[in-house]
């Protein structure tokens, strides 16, 4: 039924294609008619006139029903093309709505392989197999009726063993689902390590580590086991569609075998055109019986695509249209946690963040800081407590507005495989060139790209490796600029940068974060001193709060940070 509705806003398209099959079916069921008549007739009775007309009416009948296969055809390949392409982008957009924990805990090769491979399997048998069925039951319906009305003793024997076949070829489907499963799975292990160990990052590494001939004997093995599962697939119950379409090929002998043996005369004209229909029928039916089978491998398909429309959606925009005035963030005893049975990240998190300050968050590894940046930016939601941007909780606010209002700069700096312009522009499509070289000043970053021979149409490369980390850097930090966001999260922004190039970013930063809210979550002292108030987080909870002269002075956490030598923030 699921399948079935993919094809249900094209009612309209799919009544013109069935009435078109009909239409052929039936027309083409006069030829085996006209045969009779110009066997029995025509040709006996020397009717040159009559023979005129018949083989007229037989050539008149093949033009028409080759034409309305091509229109029928045309029509059906693009009805399903349009739904393989609904398929696709519905599964899209749906992935794109799920939570970031779902891509942290999903290789990036299974959900590749979803979409490529398994999408592109069913192919087949949404944009063919629906007509095919259809086309091939009217002829088949068609056929039938017209082999009774010539002999229904004949077509009774002809058809008397179809339904041992229709029970054989569901056996065989039913193998070829499960067969189909173990395939898919091997494809998508395939493409993960593909997508793994064939990207720059991943190259780098089996390169330096000496593993490249144990890779390339890991992917041969895979590629080995998917060639096995291949021929497991084509050859399974192959030995019962060659009995059943060798039946069908001696049928023709025992019709003419009967006709002799049978007391009552039946003329040539009817044995040669129940043969003729008899041979027609052949084609169908078998068409039939594999498309059975080919249905019964595309539910495995199936089952892995609608598994992924199935995972729930779990942040959902609220319908409040979020304005920021001013960028005041607030902080509301947050709780959180990874997992339903994980120990919490978060715990009772209060912090009150006025608009245009900077609040700077520190603490040890995994202590909670860049949870609460992906909590303000609600990449994640907190179990308990509340997050506010002006007083709106960003549960009630729309995902855009939401989206409009944050910006993030994260430690894991992604550019795609594109020019810088278009990385930039990805934060602004409607921007100018004089905006983009504006944002490429404040981040420190236009005096490089303009030294290039071409520019701002450099390709950066995969994952921006023709740059420096530094370089990159500047670059995702020049694309949140342009956004021109009145909240700002650096999720240690500038790790990746050496003393000087910080020193020139933090300059730009500082100065942008004189104009809005700023959440700040570093190591690095430099980065952390000049903040209008610091939090210590301790296991999740706040330790300390205050400014740097104020928690030095305390003699608490932050001042065994800044003097223990424990952590990066002695680094600046």
């Amino acid at each position: 039924m699921r399948i079935a509705s993919l094809f249900r806003p094209y009612r309209g398209r799919l009544a013109v294609v069935l009435g078109l099959i009909v239409l052929s079916a039936g027309i083409s069921m006069v030829s085996p008619f006209l045969l009779r008549d110009v066997l029995d007739t025509a040709l006996p009775q020397r009717n040159t006139q009559l023979l005129a007309w018949l083989v007229g009416g037989m050539i008149a009948v093949a033009i028409v029903t080759g034409a309305l296969s091509v229109a029928q055809t045309w029509l059906s390949t693009l009805v399903g093309q349009q739904v393989m392409h609904d398929l696709r982008a519905k599964v899209y957009r749906h992935l794109q709505r799920l939570p970031l924990a779902f891509f942290t805990r999903t290789r990036t090769g299974e959900v590749q392989s979803r979409i490529a491979n398994d999408i592109g399997g069913v192919q087949s048998v949404v944009t063919s197999t629906a007509t095919s069925i259809v086309s091939n039951v009217t002829t088949v319906t068609a056929t039938i009726v017209a082999m009774v009305l010539l002999d229904p003793l004949l077509a009774g024997l002809s058809l008397a063993i179809l339904p041992v076949f229709v029970w054989l070829s569901r056996r065989v489907g039913r193998e070829r689902r499960r067969i189909t499963s173990k395939r898919q799975e091997t494809m998508a292990d395939i493409s993960t390590l593909v997508e793994e160990s064939l990207s720059v990052s991943g190259i780098l590494l089996g390169k330096t580590m000496g593993r490249s001939a144990e890779l390339a004997e890991r992917f041969s093995g895979e590629s080995e086991r998917l060639a096995h599962l291949e021929v497991r697939s084509r050859m399974a119950g192959r030995w019962v569609m060659a009995t059943i379409q060798t039946s069908f090929a001696v049928m023709p002998a025992l019709v003419y075998l009967f006709a002799g043996l049978s007391p009552d005369a039946v003329s040539i004209g009817t044995v040669v055109a129940f043969t003729t229909l008899q041979t027609r029928l052949l084609m169908p039916i078998g068409q039939l019986l594999s498309v059975g089978v080919e249905v019964q491998s595309s539910l495995a398909l199936f089952d892995r695509i609608f598994e992924y429309l199935d995972l729930p959606v779990e942040i959902r925009g609220g319908a409040t249209e979020l304005v920021p005035r001013g960028g005041h963030v607030a902080f509301d005893d947050v709780w959180f946690r990874y997992a339903p049975d994980a120990p919490w990240t978060l715990r009772g998190v209060t912090i009150d963040v006025p608009p245009g300050t900077t609040l700077a968050v520190v603490g040890e590894t995994g202590a909670g800081k860049t949870t609460l940046g992906y909590l303000l930016a609600r990449l994640y939601d907190a179990e308990r407590g509340a997050l506010r941007i002006d007083g709106v909780d960003v549960r009630d606010a729309t995902l855009d507005s939401l989206a409009a209002t944050i910006g993030l700069v994260s430690q894991e700096t992604y550019l795609f495989h594109a020019t810088i312009a278009e990385n930039l522009r990805f934060a602004r499509p409607d921007a100018t060139d004089a905006e983009l070289e504006a944002a490429a000043r404040a981040a420190r970053i236009h005096d490089l790209i303009a030294s290039l021979p071409e520019g701002y149409e450099t390709t950066v490369g995969e994952r921006g490796y023709r740059f420096s980390g530094g370089e990159k850097q500047r670059i995702a930090i020049a694309r949140t600029v342009l956004r021109n966001p009145p909240v700002l999260i650096l999720d240690e922004a500038t790790s990746a940068l050496d003393t000087e190039t910080e020193r020139a970013v933090q300059e730009a930063l500082d100065e942008l974060a004189a104009h809005r809210t700023t959440v700040a979550i570093a190591h690095r002292l430099s980065t952390v001193r000049r903040a209008d108030q610091i939090v210590v987080l301790d296991g999740g909870r706040v330790a300390e709060r205050g400014t740097h002269e104020q928690l030095l002075a305390l003699g608490g956490r932050y001042a065994a940070l800044v003097h223990g030598g424990t952590t990066e923030l002695l680094a600046a």
